[in-house]
């Protein structure tokens, strides 16, 4: 199964963005899953012979083939097979906080915790305000 963006296949993440935000919808039941995926790991190799400094590069993180984080939900797409669920991406972003900031935003609004329509058990969040965050926040009104 496929990420979708307004309506059309992604195949490949734009290099401006760090990640995205995303809600999986199983469609045999309606129940919904938003989260939030980064699109590189940062990976850290050992020093070469001789040298003192790591090597430190990125690599493209499972955003393909990612589900989510929640148990139930991994356990449905086992059971049911991938057809039976759409992946969205809702937001590309630019940065962590941006990414972190629409996460909650959209999981507050849609009230995940409050109704069983949601995979979502726990709402976690960390974001401090920064002019960068604000600026990028407001492409997305």
């Amino acid at each position: 199964m496929q990420w979708t963006y307004q309506g059309k296949l992604v195949e490949q993440i734009p290099e401006e963005y760090v990640g995205f935000v995303y809600l999986i919808t199983n469609l045999t039941d309606n129940r919904k899953y938003i989260g939030k995926k980064l699109a590189q790991f940062k990976v850290t190799k050992k020093p070469l012979k001789g040298k003192k400094n790591k090597r430190r590069s990125t690599k493209e993180s499972d955003w393909r083939d990612y589900w989510g984080s929640s148990d139930t939900l991994n356990e449905d797409v086992q059971n049911l097979g991938p057809n039976n669920f759409t992946r969205e991406i809702l937001y590309f972003c630019t940065g962590r906080g941006e990414m972190s900031y629409l996460e909650a935003r959209e999981q507050f609004d849609r009230k995940v915790l409050e109704t069983d329509e949601y995979y979502n058990g726990i709402i976690n969040v960390r974001v401090g305000s920064s002019k960068a965050l604000i600026e990028s926040l407001n492409k997305h009104k």
